[in-house]
């Protein structure tokens, strides 16, 4: 890999040098050569790119981030080493003339923009309140002892290196030296599998804090950068800038919800959700700058409320992300290494001035992390790993020197010492924070915590993000609504009902499905609470009335949901199998459903006792139809039946001794795999019963009447034909059992 990219590297400048060296084209009248310069920067991304993602994968191989990679880049394509070896080609590729300057400083800020985007999409609020104080104090301490460090080295730092303002200057080093790089924490931190540790999950969230307050510090700085000594006006900035993150966190977070929302279920365009939030990301930048703020901070509040919003897939995350990743970083990193030139390094005092800068960067970080390690009640080892974590600054450090620099805030000598504090730190960072969090071991509240968590990763009600309801004011539609409502509330999900109602019908005084739903989102969210799981999000529900079904749900199903409930009066025929409506209605869903059955029976009120009984065999359809039985019920309430049906043997063919015991030990684990899924969901206890050498459909019957279950919910799949059949126990059950039936179908 180094071989063919120092290949590709040297063909590159020597094409560039074989060009220069033919042709000297003369400048045209607007300042710029001969060639178009549309063409010069085409021919700059171009490079930026391969070296950028050449070196970065290089880096990444040898542990380090890719992003110092894409730095190194720059550093060698600028005046660092292609200037310095040859500065005809150099000046050719990358003329020092305004013109093209500004063509890719224009890039360069809207990469900006977009990674701070990014930055504010990763930044997970859920774990900084999971977190809580151990976080603040880490935060507070790591922020404040840093830049404290920064602002004295500011205002003893010799006036040759500095700009106009020594205060300016002060305040930016300070805020250089306090924030660290989310990225490069959390790789590091999620390569050592320690994401799920407690110490992890504070050393993230940690650098999420000092990254938020440090973009708020840098957009003040600027502002005094702006504004001078104007008390009046910078204390209006400040105050616009407090109203802004106000009304950001609360009225905005709801209102760019709708906004993803609308848009994702209005607009059939591809990516129209894309779109969406690079506008909202833009309309924030705008409005922070008319308040005086740089508009980073407009971008990062924009990727942190899209972030939050409940309705924003995994798909779409990736797809910005990858866009960001793939194109823009390279770009902006490596211009970042260009506008350095590490040719002063000549002058030994710059030399020593950097070093020292380092140091008490290095020193101030440190200590500031371990005192607020040991004020939040972290042993000394764990301080210590968490002072080696927040040590990396990364592409924060490199955003703040680029934006100081274009500012005039900073000289071009203390951009280049901060690029290089930038390095350094980042490559020291990752081996030093792996030999500390190799020393800790895990606590048994850790490990139970992380069993519940890998719980999750492999779930099916843990996976849901968006949920869809068709139901009407029958018993069906009500216990469905109540249920997906239920599930919504506690996960933090959005939920669309689609009210199915028949204009011919007399209307009844039966509460509607959207009540019902939100009914169940509020119990859900109380019981989420309780759990003391993670704070719930927008669990908001909509609705709209609807008299075709099959349309509706066809209609409705490209928006992109997880899974459907269906709950109606005719939700099967007088053979007992599926009525032609529903099969209709779910050839329009590819995705899981959950089936009610409950005709006229009587449906518990929310927060009621329920005893549910749950067929588990170990196979995933099971699995998926236990985990829904666990959601659906308060535990402090309701008890969960776990039955396993063993199978059926002739008296001629009775089992020998080993495979009865191999059968044992099948049900054991069975059961005991449900029980572990019940916990999740804080069933401290599931019954379990085993019935042996009966059908499937009887046995469930049986004990469905034996444990006075009301509910009994299955795992079922489709099988293949013209019509919807889930199997013969299923169509027995639909037959036979006259409590209420909730069928997971995958």
């Amino acid at each position: 890999m180094g071989r063919t990219l120092t290949v590709a590297m040297a063909g590159l400048l020597a094409a560039g040098v074989a060009w220069a060296a033919a042709h000297d084209p003369p400048t045209t009248g607007n300042g710029m050569s001969g060639s178009p310069g549309e063409a010069r920067l085409i021919a700059q991304i171009a490079l930026l790119l391969i070296v950028g993602r050449g070196l970065g994968e290089l880096m990444q191989r040898i542990g380090q981030p890719a992003v110092v990679g894409q730095l190194l880049a720059g550093l060698i394509l600028g005046p660092s080493f292609f200037g310095w070896l040859l500065p005809h080609a150099h000046h050719f590729i990358f003329p020092n003339t305004i013109e093209q300057k500004n063509l890719i400083a224009g890039l360069s800020d809207m990469g900006v923009l977009m990674l701070l985007l990014l930055t504010g999409m990763e930044t997970d609020l859920k774990l900084v309140r999971r977190v809580g104080g151990a976080a603040l104090a880490v935060s507070a301490a790591g922020v404040a002892v840093p830049f404290a460090s920064g602002f004295l080295l500011g205002q003893f730092i010799p006036a040759s290196v500095l700009p106009g303002s020594r205060l300016v200057a002060s305040l930016f080093l300070g805020t250089a030296l306090s924030i660290s790089s989310i990225k490069i924490v959390a790789m590091v931190v999620r390569e050592m599998n320690f994401m799920r540790r407690n110490l992890g999950q504070i050393i993230v969230a940690s650098a999420i804090i000092e990254d938020t307050v440090g973009w708020i510090i840098i957009s003040i700085t600027l502002a005094i950068a702006g504004v001078g000594t104007a008390v009046g006006a910078l204390a209006g900035t400040v105050f616009g800038t407090v109203v802004f993150l106000i009304v950001s966190y609360t009225i905005g977070r709801r209102l760019a919800f709708s906004l993803i929302r609308w848009v994702n279920d209005t607009l059939v365009s591809e990516y129209a959700v894309v779109t969406a939030i690079f506008v909202l990301m833009c309309a924030l930048a705008v409005i922070t700058w008319s308040i005086g703020v740089n508009t980073v901070l407009g971008a990062f509040v924009a990727g942190v409320l899209v972030g939050e919003s409940p309705i924003l897939s995994q798909h779409l995350q990736d797809e910005i992300r990858g866009f960001i990743t793939a194109f823009m970083m390279p770009i902006f990193f490596g211009l970042s290494g260009l506008s350095a030139d590490l040719t002063i390094m000549k002058d030994p005092y710059l030399i020593i001035l950097t070093l020292v800068f380092v140091l008490i960067a290095s020193f101030g970080k440190f200590a500031g992390a371990f005192l607020g390690g040991r004020i939040g009640g972290l042993t000394a080892r764990e301080a210590i790993a968490l002072g080696c974590g927040m040590n990396a600054r990364g592409s924060t450090e490199v955003i703040v020197a680029t934006i100081g620099l274009s500012m005039g805030a900073l000289t071009q000598n203390l951009y280049t010492m901060i690029v290089t504090m930038a390095v350094i730190t980042t490559v020291a960072m990752p081996p030093m924070l792996r030999w500390a969090l190799g020393r800790l071991p895990m606590s048994r509240e850790e490990r139970l915590r992380i069993e519940k968590e890998e719980l999750d990763t492999r779930g099916f009600v843990s996976r849901f993000e968006r949920l869809l309801i068709a139901a009407d004011d029958s018993a069906s539609g009500q216990f469905a609504s109540r249920i997906a409502g239920y599930i919504a509330g506690q996960r933090g999900v959005p939920v669309t009902v689609l009210q199915i109602s028949d204009d011919d019908a007399n209307p009844t005084d039966e509460p509607a499905p959207r009540d019902l739903a939100v009914e169940g989102v509020a119990g859900g969210r109380r019981e989420a609470q309780r759990k003391k799981d993670a704070t719930p999000g927008l669990a908001q529900v909509s609705a709209r009335v609807e008299q075709e079904m099959d349309e509706a749900v066809a209609r409705e199903a490209r928006k992109g949901y997880d899974v459907l409930f269906i709950g109606l009066t005719k939700m099967r025929d007088a053979s007992g199998s599926f009525s032609q409506d529903i099969e209709r209605a779910v050839s329009g869903f590819l995705g899981p459903l959950v089936l009610v059955l409950a005709d006229d029976v009587r449906v518990p009120p929310q927060g009621e006792a329920m005893i549910v009984l749950v067929p588990v065999d170990g196979t995933e359809m099971h699995r998926k139809g236990a985990e829904l039985a666990f959601a659906i019920t308060p535990p402090a309430k309701s008890k969960v039946v776990a039955l396993h049906v063993a199978e059926r043997t002739s008296q001629s063919q009775r089992p020998p001794r080993r495979r009865r015991r191999a059968r044992t030990l099948i049900e054991k684990a069975v059961l005991e795999d449900t029980a572990l899924l019940g916990r999740r969901y804080g069933f401290k206890d599931v019954d379990a019963a085993v019935h042996t050498d009966v059908e499937p459909d009887a046995a469930i019957i049986d004990e469905a009447q034996r444990s006075g279950s009301q509910v009994i919910v299955m795992g079922a799949t489709r099988r293949v034909g013209e019509h919807l059949f889930l199997g013969q126990t299923v169509s027995s059950l639909m037959k036979t059992w006259k409590g209420i039936l909730v069928l997971v179908v995958t």
